[in-house]
């Protein structure tokens, strides 16, 4: 310890210490170095042993309170890094001088050498110099956490659609575990309005969106943001987000398309019936039975929307059909559907059985209907339209012997007419052919196979000839072979 002598005065030559007797130059506090340093300690509230956390994975040091900086060892960053663990400390006195003490690496200790002074007794200046020890330990960041918990992404893929049914989902799920799209996530997380999917590089997440244009009618959009850059190596580090919106239409919606689109497709009526969304949305118009699809370019220009949703439909009885032959098409008019028949019927509310009330439409022959009412101009659109005949859903359940399998996902926020809603999809399945070829369809071991395409209502089945094994590995070779096994 030493101090620092005051300004000179008009008196010359030495003083007795006023502690110990010495002689020594004259001083504020007429003391000598020996003696102010048993009455007074600078260092004193200044740490002498301090920890630091280190992440071992990213050889980071942690900067209170969440920053990890990257520090070479004696560096003027690790030196500042340090020296803002003392910081609180060191208010009341003034730093002079600091610097490192050699250690060895291995030690995990880190030395500094500090030099400080503060005014004491009197008015007297003392300066004194002292070593901090910092102890490193180690600490996982929060980086290195997630790539341990393989939550480390560096792009998102998010898909949505702004509908309340989830039937494209629900296929589009189908479709990526047929064509196995999903093998290099990381994580699927299912969010209210649609899905996440995580991966470790830009380009997975691209042949993802690619493979979404392919087979839904969507649009993309894509955004980064920077997380670091080295100024040394020029290199960024960006996390990707890529945001594919898909139409709001799903398969049964009755939809109202404007004039200048209905007439692009063949002087359609634009009250229209989705029949199916593939890489476009199929139409049928109930009064003429023209089709026609709609391609996501198309439909951004000339945007539609669902009239009303599954909720609302209701169950009629059809009372009377009269099965319309030869009708005649307007000039300029598309391609008609083949698969349907087209019919004058008259049905009734199954809650208005006892009224005389019934409505008229084009349609179909069926007997039992789910339809959606319309409260448009009744010049332009019919009663009522129907959209599919209905079965008795418990015993449908009941009878389904086969299964579908569904990704691994995380899910949050999730609707309670779920189950309601993907019961709507596996009964889409077995009544359309053209829409299962698509799926990979899993024969269900714990029913009794029965080989028919219809059952006793005739609510169409899949057959077992459309069914596939589900095997595991351990099925075919046990829990041994199975490690031998390779794809």
């Amino acid at each position: 310890m030493e101090y620092m002598q005051a300004p000179a005065t008009s008196s010359h030559g030495n003083i007795l210490c006023c502690t110990c007797g010495v002689p020594i130059p004259p001083n504020p506090a007429n003391m000598c170095v020996s003696c102010l340093r048993t009455q007074v300690d600078i260092s004193e509230g200044i740490p002498k042993q301090v920890s630091v956390h280190f992440c071992k994975q990213c050889e980071r040091y942690l900067q209170p309170p969440g920053t990890w900086m990257q520090c070479a060892l004696e560096s003027r960053e690790l030196l500042a890094l340090c020296l803002k663990k003392l910081k609180s400390s060191m208010t009341k006195v003034r730093l002079i001088d600091a610097g490192f003490l050699w250690t060895e690496p291995h030690s995990k200790r880190i030395k500094l050498k500090l030099t400080i002074q503060k005014e004491v007794m009197n008015g007297a200046i003392l300066q004194q110099v002292f070593v901090v020890e910092f102890v490193i330990q180690a600490q996982m960041c929060d980086d290195c956490h997630r790539v341990e918990a393989k939550d480390y992404w560096k792009a998102v893929v998010q898909v949505r659609q702004k509908t309340v049914h989830k039937k494209t989902f629900y296929y589009l799920e189908q479709l990526i575990l047929k064509h196995k799209v999903h093998q290099n996530t990381l994580r699927i997380k299912e969010i209210h309005e649609g899905i996440d999917f995580y991966y470790s590089s830009k380009q997975h997440a691209q042949k993802m969106v690619d493979f979404l244009q392919c087979t839904v009618p969507c649009r993309s959009k894509a955004s980064q943001r920077l997380i670091s850059h080295d100024v040394h190596s020029n290199t960024y580090n960006y996390k990707s987000t890529f945001s594919v919106e898909i139409v709001p239409i799903c398969k049964d919606n009755v939809v109202c398309m404007s004039p200048r689109l209905a007439q692009s497709l063949g002087n359609m009526g634009q009250v229209c019936v989705c029949i199916q969304v593939t890489s476009t949305v199929h139409l049928i118009d109930p009064k003429t039975l023209q089709i026609a699809e709609v391609d996501a370019n198309t439909y951004w220009r000339y945007p539609f929307n669902s009239l009303c949703s599954p909720k609302q439909l209701e169950e009629f009885i059809v009372m009377d059909i009269d099965i319309i032959r030869d009708q005649k098409l307007g000039a300029g008019a598309g391609l008609r559907s083949n698969r349907h028949t087209l019919a004058e019927v008259w049905v009734q509310k199954t809650s208005e059985m006892n009224t005389s009330q019934q409505y008229h439409c084009p349609i179909e022959p069926f007997d039992l209907f789910l339809f959606y009412l319309n409260k448009m101009n009744p010049h332009h659109v019919p009663d009522v339209v129907l959209i599919k005949k209905c079965y008795d859903r418990a015993r449908r359940i009941k009878r389904r012997n086969w299964k579908l399998k569904e990704l691994d996902r995380d899910r949050e926020g999730m609707a309670s007419d779920d189950e309601r809603q993907y019961q709507d999809f596996l009964e889409d399945l077995e009544e359309d052919e053209n829409l299962r070829k698509n799926v990979n369809i899993f024969r269900d071991a714990s029913k009794i196979p029965v080989e028919s395409d219809t059952d006793d209502e005739g609510a169409p089945r899949i057959s077992l000839a459309e069914m596939l094994e589900d095997l595991s590995l351990n099925d075919a070779t046990g829990g041994e072979g199975a490690d031998m096994m390779t794809d």
